[in-house]
């Protein structure tokens, strides 16, 4: 198919698992169970990665398709937002939250400490005036602390039904469901009109070849039967010829004599004498 979409990157993992899918098949198994020399399961592996994209325009609609969905979703999200959206999400997540969520807890703790102190003071002067405002204070504070404890929970409780309902703008809410639908179709026509007829059309093919790496042809491999190292032995190496050591081809019949350089002392004679 010559209008066939390319197999993108991020759809490799799902051919590769599709691929291992296709493998288990018991057609599949059957072919490589079968007698005589024929590729194995590794190798046919291999050579299907390798030939991704031509396998999958056997199922180039169902591709599309999915495809097209994926880029529908991904078209429908929000635009990012500007500087309003921003302000926006602040004042959503700005002061009501930080109320409901300090504020119980500043309320309970300074009742409690107030009553602590109001009910020790009257147990240690009931006639006194302070207990009795510090045990009122702290019962007014322990109720405070409760009001905006169950204040918080029905705005949470609003806010996550708010959130579970609302869909984004722009956007079917149906469309994860039919995407999903869409990657299960293409998963089926990709093992089963693509995958499954390549394997049994390639078993008895040669084996992929393993790509080179920058250019440079693979090692030898060292453990494969005739293969033998090379060779190596150091160069001929001889001293030059010295006259009356060695013959004129390099042999050397007889030791060298050596002579010291004659040596005779200088004349020496004393100052003339006036």
């Amino acid at each position: 198919m010559s209008n066939a979409p390319h197999l993108l990157a991020e759809d490799r993992p799902d051919f590769s698992r599709v691929l291992d899918e296709a493998l288990r098949d018991g057609s599949v198994l059957e072919a490589l169970r079968s007698p005589g020399p024929h590729l194995n399961a590794e190798q046919l592996h291999t050579k299907a990665m390798l030939a991704a994209s031509e396998i999958a325009a056997g199922a180039a609609t169902e591709y599309q398709h999915f495809v097209g969905l994926r880029t529908a979703l991904g078209g429908a999200s929000p635009a990012p937002g500007g500087a309003g959206a921003r302000s926006s999400a602040v004042e959503d997540a700005g002061l009501f939250p930080v109320l409901t969520t300090l504020t119980p807890v500043l309320a309970g703790v300074g009742g409690a400490v107030l009553l602590l102190i109001g009910y020790s003071v009257q147990a240690a002067q009931p006639d006194l005036a302070l207990g009795h405002s510090l045990v009122t204070a702290g019962w007014v504070a322990v109720v405070v602390a409760l009001a905006a404890l169950l204040i918080g929970g029905v705005g949470m409780l609003l806010t996550a039904r708010r959130d579970g309902a609302a869909t984004p703008a722009g956007q079917d809410p149906h469309l994860h469901a039919d995407l999903a639908e869409a990657r299960r179709v293409w998963h089926t026509a990709l093992r089963e009109r693509a995958l499954i007829p390549y394997l049994l059309a390639n078993l008895d093919s040669e084996p992929a070849l393993s790509p080179q790496v920058s250019g440079r042809p693979a090692p030898p491999d060292l453990l494969s039967p005739g293969y033998s190292s090379a060779r190596y032995s150091s160069p001929g190496f001889s001293s030059p010829g010295v006259e009356g050591v060695t013959d004129p081809d390099g042999r050397s019949p007889r030791p060298a004599e050596f002579t010291g350089p004659g040596y005779t002392s200088p004349d020496f004679t004393g100052p003339d004498e006036v």
